[in-house]
């Protein structure tokens, strides 16, 4: 009805929040199931695919937006501009009400995340379509419709970057964020009883669940038993880490196995 690009865009996009937003919403419930003899980890991943594909499916939108704002460049048509205002200021309070319902809970979890970045660029897209509303009625200048769309497409793939980024990295079992495999190693060397740790691996189930597994060499004549419950004690308060596959070996049998290797 405005023939505006940027306020196609941003229509465009909350369309895509609909399916975005179920999406995360069914993730999460999938992810609350108990595991299973078959996923012994039970549904967490569920989350993460979640979020990859809202991450994803925020760069398609920006592709769609750069194609269309490149015809527009060419020749640019006339919008009905205080029309667009209205639709994009009527966007803007809808986003601004979902973006206050899923701010904090998006801190933490990967998929909440990409719902809540769905929300806010959707939020800049309808400030962008004001702006060029406001534009374009003040100066009749009609290029500001599809600079403004450029614009959204840019700021739409700087916040989804890092969500794509983190999900992959999840997906490819690397270490979490914030945790660094040396401070672990470190830590875990400085526990009293032990004098070495190797094959030390940290990845995460999702966002927020962290496994660790690792062969811990315990000083001759250490307790098996409190060593252990130093370890895992260790990892629960200072890196979060509950779940964990500790192998407990003996100095004299890792002086064994090094002789013959």
């Amino acid at each position: 009805m405005t023939n505006s690009l940027a306020l196609l865009s941003d229509a465009g996009h909350m369309l895509s929040d609909i399916a975005a937003l179920a999406l995360s919403l069914f993730a999460f419930r999938i992810a609350k199931r108990p595991a299973t003899v078959s996923s012994t980890y039970g549904y967490h991943r569920a989350e993460i695919l979640a979020a990859l594909f809202n991450g994803l499916m925020l760069w398609l939108i920006v592709g769609v937006i750069f194609a269309a704002a490149y015809n527009r460049f060419l020749d640019p048509p006339a919008v009905a501009s205080f029309g667009m205002m209205i639709v994009a200021s009527l966007g803007l309070l809808v986003n601004v009400v979902a973006g206050a319902v899923l701010y904090g809970s998006h801190q933490h979890n990967l998929n909440l995340r990409g719902a809540f970045l769905h929300v806010v660029s959707d939020a800049l897209g309808s400030v962008g379509a004001i702006a060029a509303g406001l534009i374009m009625l003040l100066t009749g200048w009609y290029v500001a419709d599809p600079v403004i769309s450029i614009l959204i497409g840019l700021l739409i793939l700087h916040s989804s970057w890092n969500l794509i980024k983190e999900s992959l990295s999840v997906l490819m079992q690397a270490v979490p964020k914030g945790i660094r495999l040396e401070d672990v190693q470190q830590a875990l060397e400085g526990v009293e009883g032990v004098s070495k740790v190797h094959d030390l691996h940290v990845w995460a189930v999702t966002s927020d669940i962290f496994t660790l597994s690792a062969h811990a060499v315990v000083e001759n004549g250490g307790d098996f038993h409190q060593v252990l419950n130093g370890i895992e004690d260790t990892l629960k308060e200072r890196f979060n880490i509950e779940h964990t596959t500790i192998q407990l070996e003996t100095e004299s049998r890792e002086e064994k196995e090094f002789k013959a290797f």
